[in-house]
């Protein structure tokens, strides 16, 4: 990997569950690691879904490998929100790890 790709800084997001002040459950996101990565688009489509139109953009995270991270998390990326759709540990050899995100289902 080459260490110059890596040059936007995401932030790997984490569920939080705490408890109001009448003790009910909220889930909230709080901060796993941020971490300098590669973010890659690599498809877009457009589709027709509940009359509207929708686009949805498949995009690529590289970085290096980082313990802990499931598709349970999110990323932020600037004021984007990326959902993990899989993790990928290049090769099984815990130094570089990608990550498919979406970010999609929006209206235009």
């Amino acid at each position: 990997m080459k260490p110059g790709r890596m040059r936007h800084r995401i932030t790997i997001q984490q569920t939080a569950r705490t408890q109001n002040g009448f003790g009910e459950p909220i889930d909230s996101w709080s901060t796993f690691e941020t971490v300098w990565a590669s973010v890659e688009p690599l498809r877009g489509r457009e589709f027709w879904a509940q009359q509207q139109v929708n686009s949805e953009v498949s995009i690529r995270v590289r970085m290096r490998y980082l313990s802990g991270v499931t598709s349970a998390m999110r990323i932020l990326f600037g004021s984007r929100i990326l959902p993990i759709e899989s993790v990928i540990d290049q090769e099984e050899k815990h130094k570089e790890m990608q990550l498919m995100c979406s970010e999609g289902a929006k209206e235009i």
